[in-house]
């Protein structure tokens, strides 16, 4: 009894922080919008209120053929000049409004779930199917403005227009409103029975688009690998196949879509004939319905049944829009760092290192109990054989795993404590992988900040960009992902953007692994000169002229940091550096 009860208890309140994220991602919808949404608004409600007035004005014409009375022809003329004008001038407003809210809803929400993307870790989001958010990006939007945020102010106008048009019926002849109401039934239960169906269909494409986007994504990506293994039929018959799954999905969501219409338009037929007849019945019959009556009976009750026909879709729009949102509301709430106190703004005593150990797979350490210490101002270099954990302890330095064992400290502060802003301010680093934005050369550099020309020429000038910037200018477009740069020169630009931030700590992982010797040793001289930093540097060029000037040379083995020391005592030994070392010399 006590743990079903704790099981309702927890599903309560995980669905109250499901609407809270719920609130959180929506209000941006709204947000600073309102006034457009209002105009929306009011332009619905005065829509509702003019075809109302058309269909009240159809009666006294049809009426006026009857009775032949001129005044009340002249009255209904003006009337509807007047009508026409001011509906004209409502939908001309509406036609502004309108797309303006859903304009500005759009933007809102997009650039407030890319930000909450950027808070996710770098460890939590390299683990995650990136298309899922490409496709929330994408797809879902489209699904949340098309279902939703539009289809809200004709839900409004519907719902007014099925309100008056029942107080109008009732004001006309309360017998025959009775009568419609009944018959209005028959597509009210057709609507009930069917339009459920459509938030199920929608979650389900939603999870068709991910998987179509996700391999369209990595197809595109692999495409060296394609041609090269020459299996381009194998990469047509996969595409082929996601292609047919998410197509089929929306088949079969457009056939809920369609069955639902088909349904609420034969039963709204059946109802409206129903009416006509009923109300042609009560004419002849002289029960005091007139002609006129007839037809703006038969036309009012169009503002019935679009209601039933509609708004069950309309509000399973709704409902499907909501677990689009609270899907990807979900996700990026998963694998958040916990944001913690703000580190000093500069490295004064050291990075230490005490029984770290870290596993990506359980049962499998990269790292094994490693002791270090990363003194603020002195140079240190990385070096091990491949495997032996370098990337991933500076990976850790970054914050990008915080499920390590033992303790990492800045200036005596634990890294897991840290807020991820502080700790990007203090460090910088410069990886193996380097990613260029399809943008101009000068942008790749600066990462889209404003810096003094004179820190961005100097910031060339020691990653070796010169060059470069020479040949091709600052505004040179680098192409997807650099393709118009060299590997070369994509690594010097990773190391300028480092250079240019001039952050107390400076991170390398192999930045020259890519560079010539020369252009190689004067980088990596370049970045040895600098005052006032700590750098901690993996490298696998082992050459003497460059390790001497490292203050330490940290060597691992097996995840352990298993030697430490200047490259003279390193070298003076009989060290596993120094076998390493002999080795690069042969090769």
């Amino acid at each position: 009894m006590e743990a079903a009860m704790a099981d309702r208890r927890m599903t309560a309140e995980e669905r109250q922080a499901q609407n809270r994220r719920r609130r959180a991602f929506t209000s941006e919808f709204y947000r600073q919008n309102r006034g457009m949404l209002a105009l929306g608004m009011g332009c619905a409600v005065l829509i509702s209120a003019g075809e109302l007035g058309i269909s009240g004005l159809m009666r006294q014409l049809v009426d006026v053929y009857t009775t032949g009375n001129m005044d009340s022809l002249r009255q209904a003329a003006v009337l509807g000049a007047a009508l026409t004008v001011g509906f004209a001038l409502v939908l001309a407003l509406n036609t502004l409004a309108r797309p303006r809210f859903l304009e500005r809803a759009a933007v809102q929400y997009k650039r407030y779930v890319f930000g909450e993307l950027t808070k996710k870790s770098v460890s939590s989001f390299s683990r995650e199917n990136t298309g899922r958010y490409i496709s929330a990006l994408t797809n879902d939007c489209t699904a949340i403005e098309t279902d939703w945020l539009n289809k809200q102010f004709s839900l409004v106008t519907s719902l007014l227009s099925c309100v008056g048009a029942l107080c109008m019926m009732v004001y006309y002849s309360p017998l025959l409103t009775l009568c419609t109401v009944a018959l209005a039934l028959l597509p009210l239960t057709a609507s009930i029975l069917t339009g459920g169906r459509l938030a199920r269909e929608e979650k389900v494409v939603s999870e068709e688009n991910e998987r179509f986007v996700d391999t369209v994504k990595d197809l595109l990506s692999g495409f060296t690998v394609i041609k090269s293994f020459k299996a381009e039929s194998q990469a047509q018959g996969l595409f082929s196949r996601r292609n047919r799954e998410v197509e089929g999905v929306k088949r079969r969501r457009r056939t809920v879509e369609q069955a639902v219409d088909a349904l609420a338009s034969v039963a709204g037929l059946i109802s409206q004939f129903g009416v006509f007849v009923l109300g042609a019945w009560m004419a002849v019959t002289g029960r005091g319905v007139t002609a006129g009556m007839v037809i703006v009976f038969v036309q009012l009750c169009n503002y019935i049944l679009s209601p039933i026909g509609t708004v069950p879709g309309i509000l399973a729009g709704r409902k499907a829009a909501m677990a689009l949102v609270d899907k990807l509301a979900a996700a990026l709430a998963d694998n958040r760092r916990s944001e913690g106190e703000p580190l000093p703004a500069g490295l004064r005593d050291a990075i230490r290192l005490r029984d770290v150990s870290f596993a990506y797979e359980e049962g499998k350490p990269v790292l094994r109990g490693v002791n270090c210490t990363f003194e603020a101002g002195k140079s240190y270099a990385l070096v091990g054989a491949s495997g032996s954990g370098k990337s991933t302890l500076l990976s850790l330095l970054t914050g990008g795993y915080d499920g390590y064992a033992g303790s990492v400290t800045v200036d005596g502060r634990e890294l897991r404590e840290a807020s991820s802003d502080s700790l990007f301010d203090l460090m910088c680093m410069v990886q193996q992988n380097v990613f260029v934005f399809n943008d101009t050369l000068r942008d790749n550099i600066t990462l889209f900040h404003d810096f003094p020309a004179e820190r961005v020429e100097e910031a060339v000038a020691r990653s070796g960009l010169t060059d470069v910037v020479a040949r091709k200018g600052y505004d040179y477009l680098c192409g997807e992902n650099g393709c118009g740069l060299s590997g070369g020169e994509r690594q010097r630009v990773s190391i300028a953007r480092c250079l240019l931030r001039r952050t107390p700590v400076m991170l390398i992982d192999e930045a020259t692994a890519a560079l010539d010797n020369q252009t190689a040793r004067e980088v990596t001289e370049a970045i040895l000169s600098l005052d006032g930093l700590t750098r901690v540097v993996v490298t696998h060029r082992l050459e003497a002229p460059l390790l001497e000037k490292y203050d330490i040379i940290c060597v691992l083995r097996g995840g352990v940091v298993c030697e430490a020391g200047s490259f003279r005592e390193l070298m003076a030994g009989d060290t596993y550096f120094r076998s390493l070392y002999n080795v690069s010399q042969e090769a």
